[in-house]
């Protein structure tokens, strides 16, 4: 098939959660298929040769303008639109989206996230090539959940009413875009069967495809030297102006940290990830707290982890910083959020505690039970070769294609 893709960021190199998925379908695609990618970019990104190499097209927009604070707060008051509908707004990335259609005939294409939705409907109302190409919505999150999650952690804090506010104005709208978009496309992909759930509440009828996130397991080789952080190390690993994480990483710091420190004062946290927003940027005055910045790798750090922590009170979809300690056989103690979508039992494959005394009590069991992280850490590892290598997934995508007609 000749497929287009439209992704936010370049998928390589795959260093947040929305790369990951788009590196791993792509580069899993382009060894039966044809790909085409339009993408947005940093003025100052190189397309990668990895891309070049799996792609026949490959073509990279510069990023909107930041919108300043105002004008996202007169949008949030004012529009009846989503804020997440006005991210990648872009006259360039409209004009080459048209000028690929117009000027090749495509089978499908996939639009990877909702912040791409104007594209989306562009295609569906423009009619610029016929036949139209079939239109495959891969949901990477359930963004209404995510939004409504955000107001119900955010709203018990009087601090953080503002952005809990926020979070309030945006759910009907959120909710109408996904509505929208799932509607418009042909085919809806979903990470989870949560997510499947909640955009069937949304638009009821719609049948989504389950396409759960994965990794390459031969990317995480049991000869991955850990990087020498100081012994006990606590890791967390995430894009660090993501809502969600900006949350995990203070709860976390803040009121779970200290509990474990009363009884291992010496274990340390290190917090893995690039944009700290200057909220988390502080905690870096704490010496018990090391924030790295970005990494070109983030392996070395993870492998390094006594133990992963995945504190998130918030968010959609299923995490890969899971996948990824999972694979690096490394013990995980993650809140029942940060760990749905997975199929996993408390005590089996990873800790699940949900408040901070849970937390703290599940991160020292682990720190002085050696044998206990080692069971943990074999049986993620066995649990993700089992069930979420790309070789095992996408097999669902190439059904798809199938029942399609490709």
């Amino acid at each position: 098939m000749n497929l287009l893709f439209l992704t936010p960021a370049p998928p390589f190199p795959p260093d947040q959660g929305t790369s990951i998925r788009n590196w791993g379908i792509i580069s899993s695609l382009a060894k039966q298929h044809r790909i085409s990618l339009l993408t947005f970019a940093n003025r100052s990104d190189r397309i990668a040769p990895e891309l070049n190499d799996c792609c026949a097209t490959v073509i990279s927009v510069s990023n909107p303008r930041a919108r300043t604070p105002a004008h996202r707060l007169a949008t949030a008051l004012c529009s009846p639109r989503a804020d997440l509908a006005d991210r990648l707004t872009s006259p360039e990335f409209t004009y080459q989206l048209k000028s690929l259609l117009q000027s090749e005939s495509f089978d499908a294409v996939h639009v990877e996230g909702l912040e791409l939705a104007p594209h989306l409907q562009q295609i569906a109302n423009k009619r610029w090539h016929t036949p139209t190409p079939l239109i495959i919505y891969d949901a990477h999150n359930a963004e209404t959940v995510i939004q409504y999650r955000a107001f119900q952690t955010d709203r018990l804090q009087v601090s953080r009413w503002p952005a809990a506010l926020y979070s309030r104005l945006q759910l009907p709208r959120l909710a109408r875009l996904e509505r929208q978009i799932s509607a418009q496309a042909d085919v809806v992909l979903c990470v989870s069967e949560e997510d499947c759930s909640a955009l069937r509440r949304l638009l009821p009828g719609l049948q989504p495809v389950l396409v759960p996130n994965g990794i390459s397991l031969n990317e995480y080789p049991e000869t991955v030297k850990p990087a020498g952080l100081p012994s006990p190390a606590l890791v967390f690993s995430g894009k660090l102006d993501y809502r969600p994480n900006v949350d995990a990483v203070l709860w976390f710091a803040q009121e779970i940290l200290p509990l474990v420190r009363k009884i291992h004062p010496e274990a340390t946290f290190v917090v893995v990830g690039k944009k700290a927003v200057p909220v988390v940027g502080r905690l870096a005055e704490d010496p018990a707290i090391t924030l790295t910045g970005q990494v070109p790798d983030v392996r070395p750090l993870i492998a390094a982890a006594t133990v992963f922590v995945a504190p998130l009170r918030m968010g959609g979809g299923t995490r890969f910083k899971i996948l990824e300690a999972m694979a690096l056989r490394r013990p995980i103690v993650s809140t029942t959020i940060g760990a749905e979508g997975f199929p996993i039992a408390d005590g089996r494959e990873l800790l699940l505690a949900d408040t901070p005394s849970e937390q703290a009590r599940a991160v020292c069991s682990l720190l002085e039970d050696a044998p206990t992280r080692t069971r943990l850490g074999a049986a993620g590892r066995s649990f993700v070769e089992a069930n979420y290598q790309w070789s095992a997934i996408m097999p669902r995508l190439e059904e798809v294609y199938r029942s399609i007609g490709g």
